[in-house]
C-alpha cells in the first residue's frame, strides 16, 4: 500500500508541476480536469500513510503474539 501511495503521489505531483507550468510560461492554462489530476497528490499521500499504519498494526500484533507465547 506504500508503494501504491508513492506512486500515486508522485503522478499527482508531476500533474501538478505540468498544470502550474503555464502559468510561469504565459501560455493557455489546462482545463479543469488537469486540476481534478493533481488531486491524486494528496490521494497518495492517504494511501501511503494508510499503509504505514496498517504496517505498524501489524508488527504491534506480531510482537504481542510473540510475547505471550514466551510468557506462557
Amino acid at each position: 500500500m506504500v508503494r501504491a501511495g508513492g506512486i500515486v503521489f508522485i503522478v499527482g505531483a508531476v500533474a501538478t508541476l505540468v498544470t502550474v507550468a503555464p502559468l510561469f510560461l504565459g501560455t493557455e492554462p489546462f482545463p479543469p480536469i488537469a486540476y481534478a489530476v493533481c488531486m491524486l497528490m494528496g490521494l497518495g499521500f492517504l494511501i501511503a500513510g494508510a499503509g504505514i499504519l496498517r504496517a505498524i498494526a501489524i508488527q504491534r500484533r506480531e510482537a504481542r503474539s510473540v510475547s505471550r507465547s514466551a510468557a506462557a
